[in-house]
């Protein structure tokens, strides 16, 4: 798999046969942006991320550079939504640890992940100023994620609430809601975010028929489809 994330998510695009202007008018961005992402001259913030990976269907594992590993003869596959191959191991030591840097001083550390889990393991640092959206657009996307706050000061942004959050604190909430995550603070604020049911979408997203456009029949056309889709969800 090519190196750095912007050749990843490049390789995913191509690989379902989109074009740069066909993903970013699902996205709602300009195709500059999508290409500056893929030759790696900038960062994604986390809410470009999350919308690309989500589009492409591509799963953590594959963002942080994990290739499938052919399993040998005599060592059966283990599906682990996002890795297949033989089974990872059962610790991971920290300098190990495969790392996504973001725009504007976001970092995600890729934590352990179990045989056949659906969640996403993350160790999370924003640093002061930083911000999962650098527009300031709250973000929506699939799963529900659960998070406890090391160490700093983080805010959140959820529907119409605003909380800051300190170390020791944990939040939950279904990611369809409408939210932002910012460090007004002087010093990085670090936590242990799990995303649950962000793999299943994926999963079926890269296994679902495609159709004449290269995306999956039935699947959301552009941005103002899956938000109508996520407040279906909702309802």
């Amino acid at each position: 798999m090519p190196d750095g994330l912007g050749a990843r998510l490049r390789e995913a695009r191509l690989k379902q046969g989109l074009s740069l202007r066909s993903v970013a008018q699902s996205l709602g961005v300009s195709a500059s942006l999508i290409s500056q992402v893929e030759i790696g001259k900038t960062q994604p913030s986390v809410s470009t991320l999350y919308a690309m990976a989500s589009h492409l269907g591509v799963s953590l594992d594959e963002l942080v550079g994990m290739q499938p590993a052919p399993a040998a003869p005599d060592e059966a596959p283990v599906s682990m939504f996002g890795h297949t191959g033989p089974a990872l191991p059962d610790v991971q030591r920290g300098a190990e640890n495969p790392v996504i840097e973001m725009e504007n001083g976001v970092r995600w550390e890729r934590l352990a992940a179990g045989a056949g889990g659906p969640v996403d393991a993350l160790l999370v640092t924003y640093e002061p100023g930083a911000s999962s959206s650098v527009e300031g657009k709250l973000m929506r996307h699939a799963g529900t994620e659960y998070a406890y706050l090391l160490e700093g000061e983080l805010t959140l942004h959820i529907d119409f609430d605003t909380h800051v959050l300190g170390p020791g604190d944990s939040l939950q909430f279904d990611s369809v809601r409408p939210h932002l995550y910012s460090n007004r603070g002087s010093v990085p604020a670090k936590g242990v975010w799990f995303v649950f049911g962000r793999r299943q979408q994926n999963l079926a997203m890269r296994d679902a028929p495609q159709g004449e456009s290269g995306a999956p029949e039935g699947a959301p056309g552009s941005a103002v489809d899956v938000l109508r889709q996520m407040d279906g969800l909702g309802a």
